[in-house]
């Protein structure tokens, strides 16, 4: 079975429940294959954290973190870090620190990558990339 990885803006598309595509490719994908890194984990909760204590966007923080997997990052992501950055970097390409990490997870992890972010686009060369924003 073919196993998807939200990056922090898709799952925040989610989240918020404000683009249309995103819903339904998510209500299309067979039960279990949809996964967070702890990353983009890591990235919604601070972005929560942020917001007054009055916003329910914590809340459904959340309770999206309680009803997806979210993979954790350990050693054998670590080594998968540093052979896919050396790997991208040869390539003459790079991201930003998180958006690296989270496509080395991807990448480690053997999942497509969901994003409508077009600096990861420009890795498939070496990363599996959806887009179920457009």
């Amino acid at each position: 079975m073919k196993r998807y990885m939200l990056d922090t803006n898709t799952a925040s598309y989610i989240i918020k429940g404000n683009v249309e595509s995103v819903r339904e490719r998510l209500k299309d994908a067979p039960a279990g294959s949809v996964c967070v890194s702890s990353i983009t984990a890591a990235e919604l909760l601070k972005g929560a954290a942020k917001l007054p204590k009055e916003s329910k966007l914590p809340f459904l923080v959340e309770n999206f973190l309680s009803r997806i997997e979210v993979l954790p990052w350990a050693f054998d992501e670590a080594k998968g870090y540093a052979e896919f950055r050396t790997l991208i970097e040869s390539k003459g390409k790079s991201l930003g620190c998180m958006d690296m990490l989270i496509a080395a997870h991807s990448h480690s992890s053997g999942t497509v990558l969901v994003t409508n972010d077009q600096a990861f686009h420009k890795l498939t060369f070496a990363l599996k990339v959806e887009d179920w924003a457009s």
